[in-house]
């Protein structure tokens, strides 16, 4: 089985005020509005929810090929990814733009002021997955990028029979409503936070547990809550997955990425529900002990060790972990 991952690349600047925005706002003259923050740190860390996903798929001993546009400053991000174990050939650099990327800016009370510019990203309507012999053993994880782009995998991989996991997260404002009932038509799996599924609910005109009911699969994550997965084998019943420890939260951005990671991993292995979901909770868990959401790392024992502190002994992990053992 490949695995393939579309969706956004980008880099993260995340910048910290040693201060409140509100000591600096004034409310009657937000109508003209001119303020500079100066801030005493900044970090340029790698990111972009194709990016996210395929490092901790790579993390889990995969070799997922991504399917991405980024810029001409991408060339140490590649190296980067390529000495990951990530298969970097399905990225094309756009020449004359930059890689996507985001501007965070956060105070003392962890308010944030956040500018993205878009970038090469609004170049992946352009790709395609034709041609690279993909097929019904194969996986293609669609995460959110330019909306065009997404529908097109959708098209795609409903053309060509190929399996997909239909995430719109972060996107899930911009699609219409014809591109989420299309994303719906022929997708192996639905995941989003709860949050997300009462929009697409919402935007399409559907009770949430319809939306659930879409597919065969489908998943709902609750942050500290959780997540539960819903299948057609388990008649809709919802197998729920625990949250994994974590030893300190520092940063729960990229957690969802990572999340599907896990999923993925464990349904490309075809390993029981339970124990896919709760690989996904664990890789969550390593996000957000970290700041950034690519500065996590495991070996593949480690990961083991740390699956059977939090959940119990596992003959799936074991076997898992077996060949690197012997």
């Amino acid at each position: 089985m490949r695995i393939v991952v579309t969706g956004s690349l980008a880099y993260d600047y995340i910048m910290n005020f040693p201060g409140y925005f509100k000591d600096h706002i004034l409310p009657d003259k937000v109508h003209m509005l001119t303020v500079s923050f100066l801030v005493d740190s900044m970090r340029r860390m790698r990111g972009g929810v194709a990016g996210n996903i395929a490092y901790s798929l790579a993390l889990l001993g995969e070799h997922p090929l991504v399917v991405a546009t980024a810029g001409q400053d991408f060339g140490e991000y590649r190296s980067w990814m390529e000495r990951q174990g990530i298969d970097a050939s399905g990225i094309v650099e756009i020449a004359d733009d930059f890689t996507a990327s985001c501007f965070i800016n956060t105070d003392q009370s962890n308010n944030q002021i956040v500018a993205f510019y878009t970038g090469a990203m609004a170049h992946s309507k352009n790709l395609s997955l034709a041609g690279l012999g993909l097929g019904a053993d194969d996986i293609v994880v669609i995460s959110p990028t330019d909306p065009e782009a997404m529908t097109r995998y959708v098209r795609e991989c409903q053309q060509l029979g190929i399996p997909f996991v239909f995430d719109p997260g972060k996107q899930t404002p911009r699609l219409e409503a014809e591109q989420i009932l299309l994303g719906l038509t022929g997708a192996s799996v639905l995941i989003g936070n709860d949050y997300e599924y009462a929009m697409l609910a919402k935007k399409i005109g559907w009770t949430e547990a319809a939306l659930i009911g879409a597919v065969p699969l489908t998943v709902v994550t609750r942050g500290e809550y959780g997540s539960s997965i819903y299948s057609t084998e388990t008649n809709g019943q919802p197998t729920d997955i625990p949250i994994a420890p974590v030893s300190e939260v520092r940063d729960p951005t990229g957690a969802g990425d990572a999340y599907i990671a896990g999923l993925v991993f464990g349904l490309a292995h075809k390993l029981p529900l339970p124990v896919t979901g709760r690989i996904a909770a664990l890789m969550a868990a390593y996000t957000i002990e970290q700041r950034g959401c690519q500065e996590h790392t495991f070996t593949l024992i480690e990961f083991a060790e740390r699956y059977t502190s939090a959940f119990g002994a596992c003959p799936e992990i074991e076997a898992l972990v077996e060949p690197v053992t012997r």
